[in-house]
C-alpha cells in the first residue's frame, strides 16, 4: 500500500482517509472541513496512543466520530492496511500514524483503564458494578459490522466502539445496564465501558448535560450463533428439498406446511425467539416504565409513515403498485386510532441481532435505527413495532438467496419464491405464538397494527436497498408484493 509523503497535516490527511472507512456515514457528499476536537494521550513511547474526536462538517452539518491512533516510527507489514500517514510537524507525533483499533498491543491498555477507573483528561474508564475485568487480553477487531468497530478480547470480551458519536449516554449501554438490574436472562452482560465527560468536542452541552458514550464492554458469547445464519441454513436446507406430490395445478408441489420437512426446520427457533423476545419487553417495560399514548398520537405515527412512503415511491418507481394498499392499511389505522400503551423497544429488531446460545435466545444491539436521533432512539413505542421487525426479517432470509442467485431462469425463481413464501409463512407463525404465548400482546388482536408497522419497515428497506444496494431491491419488492396482495 503506497503512504503518503510527510508533507501534509494530521488534520488534512485524515480528511482524506475518513471518507474510504466504512463506518464513516457522510459518504454520501464531500467533507468541507475536518478539525480535531479533542486529542488524549493513553500511551507513550513507541508504539504511541491517542484518542481523537474528529469533528468532520458536511453540507453545513457537523458530526463527530472516535477515532483511537496509533503512532509508530516504524510501520509492521501487518498494519499496512490500516495507515493513515506520516503527518508533518504534529508536536508529540513522530512516525507513521493509523487506527489503532487493528494493533493488538494498543487495544489491550484499555481493559487496563477499564478494570482500574482511569480517568484520563476528559476520558473516564468505567466498570460495571459488581464486575471484574480481565486485563491480560488483547482486542483483534471483527469484521461484521458497518456502523461501528467491535473488538474481541479472547474468549472474554467484545467491546464495541462507537465510530459516531452522539451526545448523551448510547441507548446499547443504558438499556443493557437498566436490563442487568432486571435479572433480564437474555442480554450479554455488562463489564465496563468508556465516556466523555459533557460538553468535551462540542458534544453535546458541560452543563447540565450527559457524558457521551464511547465504548461498551460486553461478555463474549464464544459458542454463540448469529440468527441470520441459522434461518439462512434453514432456509437453504428447505431450498435443497425435493418437492413433494401435491394435488394437480398445486403451485411447485408442495403447501406451507411442507416447509417443516427441512432438516433445518427453524420453527421451533423462532417460537423460541418470539418467547424471549417477550420476555425482555416485559423487562424493558419493568426498568422504564409504560405511559398511554393518546390516539392523537397514533395519528401522528401514520402521518409520518405517509410522509416517508411519499418520499420512496417519488424516488424509487418500483413501489408504486403497492402504494394504495399500503396507504389503505395506514388509514384504517389511523382511523381506528385509540390509546395505546407504549415503552421502551429495541427499535431496530431482526435476525441480525440475536444470537443463539447453548441457554437460549439473547438480544443485542439496542441503539435502535443508526439515522435516527438519540431522541428518537429512546422514544417509546407499542412492542409490536418490535415484532413487525423481526417479521420483517424472516422475509428477508426466506429471500437472501434468490437475490444473490439473480441470474435464476423464470421457472425456478418462481418455484423458490413459493418456497420462500412458505418458510416465511410457517416461522412468522412460529414467532407470533412464541411471542403471544410468553406474555406479549397477541399479533393476530392487532393484525392491522402489525401491517402497518410492516409497511412502514418495507418501504423503509426498499429506500435503503435502492440507495445502497440495488441488486437487493426485489428482496423487499417480493414479499411487499405478498403482502399488500
Amino acid at each position: 500500500m503506497t503512504v503518503p509523503p510527510p508533507d501534509q497535516s494530521l488534520a488534512r490527511l485524515l480528511a482524506g482517509w475518513l471518507p474510504r472507512q466504512r463506518w464513516f456515514g457522510g459518504k454520501d457528499g464531500p467533507v468541507d472541513a475536518l478539525s480535531i476536537g479533542t486529542a488524549t494521550e493513553l500511551r507513550t513511547g513507541d508504539p504511541g496512543l491517542h484518542h481523537l474526536i474528529l469533528d468532520v462538517t458536511q453540507d453545513g452539518t457537523t458530526d463527530h466520530y472516535q477515532l483511537l491512533l496509533g503512532v509508530r516510527r516504524d510501520l509492521p507489514e501487518r498494519l499496512r492496511s490500516c495507515v493513515i500517514g506520516r503527518p508533518a510537524g504534529e508536536p508529540g507525533i513522530t512516525g507513521y500514524v493509523y487506527d489503532a483499533a487493528y494493533d493488538p498491543e494498543l487495544t489491550r491498555p484499555l481493559l487496563t483503564y477499564m478494570a482500574n477507573e482511569t480517568l484520563v483528561g476528559p476520558l473516564q474508564f468505567r466498570r460495571a458494578p459488581g464486575t471484574g475485568v480481565r486485563t491480560d487480553l488483547e482486542g483483534f477487531p471483527i469484521g461484521a459490522e458497518q456502523s461501528n468497530t467491535s473488538l474481541v478480547f479472547g474468549d472474554a470480551y467484545i467491546c464495541k466502539l462507537f465510530r459516531r458519536l452522539s451526545p448523551g449516554v448510547n441507548p446499547d449501554l443504558e438499556v443493557n445496564l437498566a436490563l442487568s438490574r432486571e435479572g433480564c436472562e437474555h442480554i450479554a452482560a455488562v463489564h465496563g465501558w468508556i465516556e466523555l465527560e459533557p460538553g468535551a468536542g462540542g458534544i453535546g452541552s458541560a452543563a447540565g448535560g450527559e457524558p457521551v458514550t464511547l465504548a461498551l464492554l460486553s461478555e463474549f458469547l464464544r459458542t454463540a450463533t448469529d440468527g441470520w445464519q441459522l434461518a439462512v441454513t434453514s432456509v437453504r436446507d428447505w431450498f435443497a428439498q425435493p418437492a413433494p406430490p401435491g394435488p394437480p395445478g398445486t403451485p411447485g408441489g408442495f403447501t406451507a406446511g411442507d416447509a417443516a420437512a427441512a432438516g433445518g426446520d427453524f420453527a421451533a427457533e423462532a417460537e423460541r425467539l418470539g418467547a424471549a423476545t417477550a420476555q425482555v419487553h416485559r423487562d424493558l417495560a419493568a426498568a422504564f416504565g409504560v405511559t398511554q399514548a393518546p390516539a392523537t398520537a397514533l395519528r401522528e405515527s401514520v402521518f409520518a409513515m405517509n410522509e416517508q412512503l411519499d418520499e420512496v415511491s417519488s424516488a424509487v418507481p418500483e413501489i408504486r403498485p403497492h402504494t394504495r394498499a399500503i396507504r389503505a392499511v395506514f388509514d384504517e389505522v389511523a382511523a381506528e386510532a385509540r390509546t395505546l400503551p407504549v415503552q421502551r423497544v429495541h427499535g431496530d429488531y431482526h435476525l441480525g441481532q440475536v444470537l443463539r446460545t447453548d441457554t437460549g435466545w439473547v438480544l443485542l444491539d439496542f441503539e435502535g435505527e443508526p439515522a435516527r436521533t438519540p431522541a428518537e432512539r429512546r422514544a417509546p413505542a407499542h412492542p409490536l413495532r418490535d415484532v413487525a421487525g423481526m417479521l420483517r426479517s424472516f422475509e428477508y432470509a426466506a429471500r437472501f438467496l434468490l437475490a444473490r442467485d439473480g441470474d435464476l431462469q423464470p421457472d425456478t425463481a418462481e418455484a423458490l419464491e413459493l418456497r420462500a413464501r412458505a418458510w416465511a409463512d410457517r416461522n412468522r407463525d412460529a414467532f407470533c405464538a412464541g411471542y403471544a404465548a410468553a406474555g406479549g400482546p397477541d399479533p393476530a388482536a392487532h393484525a392491522a397494527l402489525v401491517r402497518a408497522f410492516e409497511f412502514d419497515k418495507a418501504v423503509y428497506e426498499i429506500r435503503y436497498e435502492a440507495r445502497n444496494r440495488p441488486s437487493w431491491l426485489p428482496v423487499p419488492l417480493r414479499s411487499l408484493a405478498r403482502l399488500a396482495g
